[in-house]
């Protein structure tokens, strides 16, 4: 699997992260994904056959709160931090369906 991981991949990943990354960063994340991902596969080595599945122990008793509708902002307060609003909606830059 670290095989995989090049140059194409992390350009594809920062273009659909909308992020713009310099030559040496692009090479400095490869490496990275590379080492987590062989760490991921030592992991995998790992006979874990006779280890029992780990439970959350939790002793206490998780109070339930009343299901209580309240009120809610109104849509000029939702948008009075904003930094683009425009008819009554957050503008944001698009970023589904760029190539």
């Amino acid at each position: 699997m670290t095989n995989q991981i090049g140059k194409e991949l992390i350009e594809k990943v920062a273009k659909l992260s909308n992020l713009k990354l310099k030559e040496e960063e692009i090479e400095l994340f490869s490496n990275q994904f590379k080492d987590i991902l062989s760490f991921i596969d030592k992991l995998n080595e790992v006979d874990v056959k006779d280890t029992l599945p780990f439970y959350e122990l939790q002793i206490e008793e998780k109070s339930e709160r009343e299901d209580i509708p309240t009120g809610s902002i109104t849509n000029e307060e939702a948008l009075k931090n904003a930094p683009q609003a425009k008819g009554g909606f957050f503008v944001v830059p698009r970023v589904v369906g760029e190539e």
